[in-house]
């Protein structure tokens, strides 16, 4: 009969429902008994271990709890991310903190003139795609990576960026893929170009800059820098809030302070 782990309350505290079963899993090869209810990174948790660094959702980068796992007796690697993934009984789980992949360095202003030419340079493994569509089916936030690397190869960057918009790096992609691509790297590259060069410019913002530099806001950062604690706690709870279906071109009663 194996000992079950007391419960830790770390990170946001792991509450198994009432009755929950208790299913083994193993984690860096050694077996633990956890509620079948919890993801992976709440049952590493509830096991003993404690997220230092490198998590999302405790404190680090979203998208850095990839983690690979096989289920004793299936033959299949699967992959997925610990935040979102449930566990299930005789789980053997591998994370992966990172995974090495091409971060070549580069000056944005490279790609002014030549984006796709720029980029081309940088990533020349993007064109080895066979469309095989392995970086798609281990996407776990459902983008269709080998689209948007299509999209790359033909010069369509802005749509590319689009496509990948949802990506938060985990490296999963990468890490299947047989013709060695870097495609979270590479679209994120793309993102800075379609923000840099391909998208223009709001006007408004343009604007707000402007008075930034201008010193215009300087007297009223002051003056809340010389406020209590209490007093400004008092301001913010007070505070006339953005609707959150507002229609467009809302603004506040009070425009003092734009």
């Amino acid at each position: 009969m194996k000992e079950e782990i007391k419960q830790l309350s770390v990170g946001d505290k792991t509450i198994p429902p009432e009755g929950a079963k208790m299913i083994p899993i193993y984690i860096m090869g050694r077996e633990y008994l956890v509620p079948e209810t919890l993801t992976i990174l709440k049952a590493v948790e509830y096991a003993g271990y404690q997220y230092v660094r490198g998590c999302g959702c405790r404190g680090g980068i979203c998208g850095a709890c990839g983690v690979y796992y096989r289920i004793m007796g299936d033959y299949r690697l699967r992959s997925g991310l610990a935040c979102q993934t449930v566990i299930q009984p005789n789980m053997v789980l591998a994370q992966l903190p990172f995974f090495p992949v091409n971060r070549p360095g580069y000056n944005m202003e490279d790609f002014r003139d030549d984006p796709h030419g720029a980029l081309r340079a940088l990533y020349p493994e993007v064109f080895k795609c066979v469309g095989c569509g392995t970086c798609t089916r281990v996407c776990p936030m459902d983008i269709d990576v080998m689209d948007y690397i299509a999209l790359i190869k033909r010069g369509n960057l802005k749509k590319a960026a689009e496509k990948s918009f949802d990506c938060v790096m985990c490296g999963l992609c990468a890490s299947r893929c047989p013709a060695q691509i870097s495609q979270f790297t590479a679209a994120m590259l793309v993102r800075r170009i379609n923000g840099r060069y391909l998208t223009p410019k709001a006007q408004h913002l343009k604007k707000r800059k402007e008075e930034v530099e201008s010193g215009k806001y300087e007297v009223m950062l002051k003056e809340l820098m010389a406020m209590p604690v209490e007093a400004l706690k008092k301001l913010y709870m007070e505070r006339e809030r953005e609707p959150d279906l507002a229609p467009p071109g809302w603004m506040p009663q009070d425009t003092s302070h734009l």
